[in-house]
């Protein structure tokens, strides 16, 4: 009989947050399918990025139900964002080149071979340029702030806003890179009604702290 993993009810409370207030929540250390990039955000190369992780994605799921007996739904795009240069504590806003990094939540039981024997599979068939780049790798953010925002992603800076101010009456500070999780398609979804999980670690506040963005 098939293993089933409730990934969206176990892990709920980062997939689904309150959109009228920021929260506090301890993320624990995930797996991920990942790809990285520079620059052009959210076009060619990053669609090209896009693909291949998410293509992968759906095929180790396919797999896994099949040949592992494991049954889990493919969890939401996710991005990390920051700048290239000046590194995640930098204001993102005043990057001259944002370093991104798509992700794709993969379960524990799926083991980096069986990603790898399922890629093999995938490149025979499709012609994925940054196929070869999706790695596995774990994740670790701990404490962090997030809050759901509603509405297109150019106008996130107010939401981000939002969570800087309610970290900081907290004694706390953004201590990474801004995370995102993508819980609408934008090209199925009107603009104003795409919704969108923002997440930040958060540390102590130390005197001479970055701003962040």
């Amino acid at each position: 009989m098939a293993q089933v993993l409730d990934l969206k009810r176990q892990l709920k409370h980062l997939y689904n947050p309150d959109a009228k207030s920021p929260s506090l929540v301890d993320v624990p250390t995930l797996r991920f399918l990942m790809v990285d990039g520079v620059d052009d955000v959210r076009g060619p190369a990053f669609a090209a990025a896009n693909q291949a992780l998410l293509s992968l994605a759906h095929q180790v799921k396919f797999g896994a139900a099949k040949r592992l007996e494991l049954k889990y739904p493919v969890m939401p795009l996710e991005g990390l964002y920051w700048d290239a240069e000046e590194g995640p504590l930098a204001p993102l806003e005043d990057a001259r080149h944002t370093a991104w990094r798509l992700m794709s939540l993969l379960p524990d039981d799926v083991a980096r071979e069986f990603v790898d024997e399922v890629r093999a599979k995938v490149a025979v068939k499709r012609d994925l340029p940054r196929l070869a780049d999706v790695r596995v790798q774990s994740f670790t953010e701990g404490r962090s702030v997030q809050l759901l925002h509603v509405g297109p992603y150019a106008d996130e800076a107010l939401t981000v806003r939002r969570m800087r101010t309610f970290a900081a009456q907290r004694g706390l500070a953004f201590a990474g890179a801004l995370h995102e999780v993508y819980l609408d398609d934008p090209g199925r979804s009107a603009q104003e009604k795409l919704k969108t999980v923002l997440r930040y670690p958060v540390r102590p506040e130390k005197q001479g702290d970055p701003a962040g963005r």
